[in-house]
């Protein structure tokens, strides 16, 4: 009998309509043609699968809550307004405990900033030309200059958008500054200026299957029919503008002819840079050959157009065909990937009583220790607050997950507000290390629905009591000092907690860490646990 195939959720960016589409609209809407050929994929594979479109960021966590999938083919690019956050949906998904495909947030934050992947890519040794990069309202300083011809770009930008002919200058002077300037004003971004090589432009497609990375045949463009003084680029006509001369003239050669040792250089280059951002499943990495015919690489991008029907940029599904791999079987191995990279699941813990707090047996809602079936429920209604970022719900993932793998006399003490079944609110709290009688209350949380019910406060009186038993003195709550937080604070205060401490800045600029403490009235010696 074959192994039941998981549920796949295909997780894209609504492109912009209306006003809003602006001048990049033909590569915002190629995500729609991707989402369709993972869709068909599925289905000659037998996957069960949906495809829902988000906005944003919220939206992302608002799917994912309710989401049954247990798997995400993650096709988000970009968010409206906000590029960078669509890099947090992977962390996003690892912590609402789903699969997903394709690299990891740290990956594609890196290769979203092109000066950053510079950076990376020098300090593991691979070839990248020079460059220097303007920030925006800021002028070209002529000392900081690489070598010339320069070639200027949108920092945080792919599908070529924001370059074109007029990208491509001689040297310093007026060209230069009405280029950044152009980048700076038209896209909203600060300016890559980097040293322009007039050589080939080669693209490598590596694929993971079975735990192996392949680097799959080596492709060319061909800028031959391009007239003396035309600048042999791939700008965003090329890849995108189907009546342009751009896009009916650089056809795309596979296998390059290339000497075998130049290809084996190339091939072993492009590893490089798939390890040095820490690439998964499916990346593209993009080279320029100098006038002597040695690589450099030019881009790195781990979540390429991944469409057979994308115009120039279906190159990398072209590369798929050279091998052959079929699309259904990347998409199959996209999938094995993902799958692959989920922890196992954790065992169940005993069910073991609690002293419960007089307050917590008053209503429908009864205190009992958390279990492994609340764990997505718990972080559902944890992102459904608002209150966190992707990166305090991966770390709430994280405590949770420990505490569900520790038995119940271990450090993390965790526990639900349970109706019906359902936990409706979550609290975690633990001695703090190297102090006698000091708890840490990590975490607490309601769901949405429930807040105002006094679910928290029979929590929080709850985890009191508690920590009496276990000796416990003295409560320390830590939390924010934005404005977002006001109801926490007061909801701290109300329950007699009072502010010990206040750091600026701490979470991030304008952030404070609030420390809140509270003294425990220590329960009678023989009535503590053992």
């Amino acid at each position: 009998m074959k192994p039941e195939r998981p549920r796949v959720l295909i997780l894209h960016n609504v492109p912009p309509e209306g006003a809003a589409r602006g001048a990049w609209r033909e590569s915002d809407e190629g995500v729609l043609a991707e989402a369709g050929a993972v869709a068909a994929a599925l289905e000659h594979l037998g996957f069960e699968h949906r495809t829902i479109g988000v906005a944003g960021l919220r939206d992302v966590a608002s799917v994912l809550a309710a989401a049954p999938e247990p798997v995400v083919f993650n096709l988000v690019e970009s968010f409206i307004g906000a590029p960078a956050e669509a890099t947090c949906v992977p962390a996003l998904c690892r912590a609402f405990g789903k699969a997903c495909t394709g690299s990891d947030t740290p990956c594609l934050a890196a290769a979203l900033d092109k000066g950053r992947t510079k950076a990376i890519l020098g300090a593991a040794g691979l070839p990248c030309p020079r460059g220097v990069v303007v920030p925006v309202g800021e002028r070209v300083r002529p000392a900081d200059l690489p070598p010339g011809p320069f070639i200027v770009k949108p920092c945080a930008s792919d599908a070529s958008e924001g370059i074109d002919a007029r990208s491509v200058v001689a040297g310093p002077g007026a060209a230069l500054t009405r280029a950044v300037r152009r980048v700076h004003e038209e896209v909203g971004q600060d300016a890559l200026v980097e040293t322009f090589l007039v050589g080939r432009e080669l693209n490598v497609s590596l694929l993971e299957r079975g735990g192996a990375v392949a680097v799959l045949p080596l492709a060319e463009i061909d800028f031959s029919a391009f007239p003396p003084g035309r600048p042999r680029i791939v700008d965003y006509a090329a890849k995108w503008l189907a009546g342009s001369f751009a896009y009916r003239h650089t056809p795309r050669i596979i296998p390059a002819p290339l000497p075998k040792a130049r290809a084996r250089e190339v091939r072993r280059l492009a590893l490089g840079a798939w390890r040095a951002l820490g690439c998964r499943d499916y990346a593209r990495v993009d080279f320029r050959l100098d006038r002597r015919g040695r690589a450099w690489i030019i881009e790195v991008n781990p979540n390429p157009d991944i469409s057979p029907d994308a115009g120039f940029d279906a190159g990398f599904a072209a590369a798929l065909g050279a091998v052959p791999i079929s699309y259904a079987d990347f998409v199959a191995a996209a999938i094995e990937n993902a799958l692959a990279r989920m922890p196992k699941a954790l065992p169940r813990q005993p069910h073991r009583r609690t002293p419960r707090a007089p307050a917590a047996g008053s209503g429908p809602v009864r205190i009992r220790r958390t279990e492994p079936r609340d764990r997505p429920v718990v972080l559902a209604f944890l992102a459904e607050t608002g209150f966190f970022r992707p990166d305090e719900l991966e770390i709430a993932r994280e405590v949770l997950d420990d505490a569900l793998a520790q038995g119940p006399g271990d450090h993390y003490q965790s526990f639900v507000a349970d109706e019906a079944g359902r936990a409706v609110g979550w609290v975690c709290f633990g001695p703090t290390p190297c102090t006698v009688g000091t708890f840490d209350l990590y975490w607490i949380g309601v769901a949405p629905s429930r807040q105002g019910r006094g679910v928290g406060r029979d929590l929080m009186q709850f985890a009191e009591s508690a920590m009496a038993h276990r000796g416990g003195r003295l409560v320390v709550v830590e939390t924010s000092g934005r404005a977002v937080y006001d109801s926490t604070r007061r909801f701290y205060r109300t329950l007699g907690y009072r502010e010990a401490a206040r750091i600026a800045d701490f979470y991030a600029p304008g952030d404070a860490k609030v420390v809140y403490t509270k003294p425990l009235r220590l329960a009678p010696a023989g009535r503590r646990k053992p």
